[in-house]
This record gives C-alpha cells, sequence and structure tokens, in this order.
C-alpha cells in the first residue's frame, strides 16, 4: 500500500505542481491556448485555483515524507478531488466533452490517492 500510495501521490504531485504555478505565474494570454476558459473566469480565481493545487501537491508529499500532521495528505487528496469536480463542471458547461477524459482520470486518481492515505497513514 505504501508503494501504491507514493507512485499516485508522486503522479499527482508533478501534474498539480506544474499545473499551479502556470496559473500562479504566467499572464491570462498565455494561459488562454492551453486554458480557454482562464477568459470567463476572472483572473483572482484562476491564481486562487493554482495556489490550491501548489497546496494540494505538497500536501500530498510532505506530511508523509516528514512524519507531521499525516492527515494532511488525506485532505489534500480530498481537495483535489473538489477541484477535479469543479473543473468537470467548468468543461461541460462550455460544451468540452473531449477534455473530460483528464478530469476523470485525476479525479480518479485523487479518489485513489485519498483511499490509500486512509488505509496506508
Amino acid at each position: 500500500m505504501e508503494i501504491a500510495y507514493w507512485i499516485v501521490a508522486g503522479l499527482l504531485a508533478v501534474f498539480y505542481l506544474f499545473a499551479g504555478v502556470q496559473k500562479v505565474s504566467q499572464s491570462q494570454e498565455k494561459l488562454r491556448p492551453m486554458m480557454g476558459w482562464v477568459d470567463q473566469i476572472p483572473m483572482p480565481v484562476v491564481r486562487l485555483i493554482g495556489a490550491l493545487e501548489i497546496l494540494g501537491g505538497l500536501g500530498l508529499v510532505l506530511p508523509p515524507l516528514t512524519g507531521i500532521a499525516e492527515g494532511l495528505a488525506l485532505a489534500a487528496a480530498i481537495g483535489l478531488v473538489l477541484i477535479q469536480i469543479g473543473g468537470a463542471i467548468v468543461h461541460l458547461r462550455r460544451g468540452e466533452a473531449s477534455v473530460l477524459w483528464l478530469n476523470a482520470v485525476l479525479l480518479v486518481l485523487a479518489v485513489v490517492a485519498a483511499w490509500l492515505a486512509t488505509v496506508w497513514l
């Protein structure tokens, strides 16, 4: 279970740290080609989503790695589940069903990470 957790958490952490840093640091114009939805959501909200993704990614790995407040890993996984539900809703409202596969994969991985956190940690 421990190895499975680290694989899932590591994959999610890399993805969310990358995506979160982009949302926090790049302009709306640079984000638009990859994330068309940034035109419909105020940039402070996009930045908030990015910050939450960074915190979620760090929350999956730092608490178990340090042994401090390990329950935060479960909270981070649940937070990432909620981010993906919100992302799927945005894509559905925009008629972007073709990109829902990524939301579904990330949602499943976050649910698995939450489950593994309850079993292993």
